[in-house]
C-alpha cells in the first residue's frame, strides 16, 4: 500500500518540469539593440506530447511525431535611448502538433532518455 501511494505522490508532484503535458510558461530573454542589453520577459511552449515508439523495425510508416508548439507573435521593445525596436517571440497558446520533418529534426534523440517515469 505504501508503494502504491508513495507512486502516487510522485505523479502527482510530475517528478520534474521535464514531465508536464505541453504548456505556456513565463521565460526571460535577452534582447540587444545600439549596443545595450535588456532582458524582456515573454512565453514560451514547453512540456512533452504523448508519441508512440514502435518496438520493432517495419517498412510502414512509424506513427506521427507530436512535438510542443504553438501560436506565436512577435512583440516591440524600446531601450531607453535607442531609437531602433527589438522584435522577440511571444507564444499565445500552446499544443501537440504533427513534427515537421522539413524543418526540424522528428527521429529519437538517443542521448536524451526521460525520467518521466515514476518508481
Amino acid at each position: 500500500m505504501q508503494l502504491v501511494v508513495m507512486a502516487a505522490v510522485l505523479a502527482l508532484a510530475g517528478a520534474g518540469q521535464d514531465c508536464l503535458d505541453c504548456h505556456l510558461t513565463s521565460y526571460t530573454i535577452e534582447v540587444e539593440s545600439c549596443g545595450t542589453t535588456e532582458y524582456v520577459n515573454t512565453t514560451v511552449c514547453v512540456g512533452h506530447c504523448y508519441n508512440e515508439d514502435p518496438v520493432y523495425i517495419s517498412h510502414h510508416e512509424w506513427p506521427e511525431q507530436k512535438i510542443c508548439n504553438g501560436d506565436w507573435s512577435e512583440e516591440v521593445k524600446f531601450i531607453e535611448g535607442c531609437p531602433e525596436a527589438v522584435k522577440y517571440p511571444v507564444a499565445r497558446n500552446c499544443n501537440c502538433i504533427a513534427c515537421n520533418t522539413e524543418k526540424m529534426h522528428c527521429g529519437r534523440d538517443p542521448a536524451h532518455i526521460p525520467n518521466c517515469v515514476a518508481v
